[in-house]
């Protein structure tokens, strides 16, 4: 059988899944193929640590040189993180006559247009099914399976790290700390989580997709984001009692004025699709003009779920499919004019709830209700519990689910509320998602 010489960058988590899969079921993927699929090096920084003793002799090595020089090796997976070197090294890959396999989020919102150029330029190509929602096919089902479509909205959890928090939270009454250090322990989260938790990784995520579906070219750090790492206990409390989970979702949603786009912890009705989500799970929930609701849901962290999608593009890259897929779709070109404009975020419609604590004493749900109405923004529903029948405590909580109405006028009323003599603390604001 024919033989595609492949290399790996990067043995760590994700890597060392890919390696396993590539050495341990050869038939496997041959049989996809149509050919072997030989890993003929792995480069590491450290070939010295002992995880590294099982793989075949002269397949490690510290030396990119190694990769770089070799014409017989074709296909390369590049699994290292961050921007550089990741960025430098994908150059040099490209340069020397490797098709180029990615995982690296992080680095396409980044620098997408760029090297997605130069490898347009030198004739090769990309590919990065997994810098998406793990194991879920999203890339290639939004670039190709519903091309025939008009892509109307996207909503989704894009992030398993943060998904598996507020399970841990929410279920089982875990503190974020500790819910973090199982995260860690289970392999779902980096030493340093800060990018899984404050909705950073979502938010680049939600660019590419951006991109894909709607032609838009948004810097993932201009896309509105909050994440879960501020989200009080109380808050998974009183959404339970309203009939609501908390999901961090990232929404892209095309209206005739433009592209709404954000990453933030938000109320989803129990019982449907998303909120129902658990653990690690990634779930996206895209709406076509033709094909009308369609939703994904699959394994979004995690060793095995990622290589898959790896390995995946590293059939199609040894076979063919990447390379005409990626010269006729123009992803990530420079180029080309943004076929829509983005929202602000201070127009977007939402509906909201507010969390506060207020001074048991008369006349404090007339002030804030006021408030309320001097910024157009009606109330639908109150929660307020009795005060302890000790009288020990003269502050008590007071939840407001409200309507619609636009993002500016909500955060202005939030802030005036904050600063009311009968208010204690600050205001918690949450957006509530609309419709399934």
């Amino acid at each position: 059988m024919e033989k595609t010489k492949v290399a790996i960058v990067g043995l760590g988590t994700v890597g060392t899944g890919v390696a396993k899969l590539l050495l341990d079921h050869g038939d496997r993927t041959a049989r996809h193929a149509g050919r072997t699929l030989w890993l003929q090096r792995a480069v590491v920084r450290d070939a010295s640590k002992p995880e590294y003793a099982d793989l075949p002799e002269g397949v490690v090595t510290e030396d990119l040189d190694d990769v770089l020089n070799d014409p017989e090796i074709k296909v390369v997976a590049q699994l290292i993180g961050g921007l550089e070197p990741a960025r430098t090294i994908m150059l040099k890959l490209l340069e020397s006559g490797k098709d180029v396999v990615t995982a690296n989020k992080a680095l396409l919102a980044e620098h997408g247009p760029e090297l997605f150029g130069r490898a347009r330029e030198l004739g090769q190509c990309i590919a990065f099914e997994a810098a998406v929602a793990g194991g879920i096919p999203i890339i290639t089902n939004i670039s190709q399976c519903l091309s025939a479509n008009q892509i109307l909205s996207l909503e989704g959890i894009l992030n398993g790290t943060s998904n598996f928090l507020v399970t841990q939270m929410d279920r089982l009454g875990m503190s974020f700390d500790d819910a973090v250090a199982q995260a860690q322990e289970l392999g779902y989260a980096e030493a340093d989580p800060t990018m899984d938790v404050d909705g950073t990784d979502a938010a680049q995520k939600l660019a590419i997709l951006a991109h894909l579906a709607f032609g838009a070219h948004p810097r993932w750090a201009d896309i509105p984001r909050l994440g879960v790492d501020q989200l009080d206990p109380a808050d998974l409390q009183y959404a339970r009692e309203l009939g609501y989970r908390i999901k961090l979702l990232a929404v892209a949603r095309l209206g005739s004025e433009g592209l709404e786009l954000h990453v933030s912890p938000t109320l989803v009705k129990a019982g449907t699709p998303l909120a129902e989500v658990q653990d690690a799970f990634n779930a996206i929930a895209v709406c076509g003009d033709a094909v009308g609701p369609v939703f994904y849901h699959g394994l979004g962290a995690g060793q095995m779920p990622t290589a898959s999608a790896v390995v995946a593009d590293i059939i199609d890259t040894a076979v063919g499919r990447t390379r005409l897929t990626f010269q006729t779709l123009k992803q990530f070109n420079g180029d080309e004019q943004p076929r829509v404009s983005l929202r602000p975020f201070s127009e977007l419609p939402g509906r909201y709830y507010l969390r506060l604590h207020v001074t048991d004493s008369p006349g404090v749900l007339g002030e804030i209700t006021g408030v309320l109405g001097r910024h157009q923004v009606s109330i639908a529903s109150v929660i307020q519990h009795e005060p302890a029948s000790d009288g020990t405590n003269d502050v008590v909580p007071l939840v407001i689910m409200t309507h619609s109405a636009p993002e500016g006028a909500a955060g202005r009323a939030a802030n005036e509320i904050e600063n009311l003599d009968c208010v204690v603390g600050k205001v918690v604001r949450l957006r509530v998602k609309v419709g399934e």
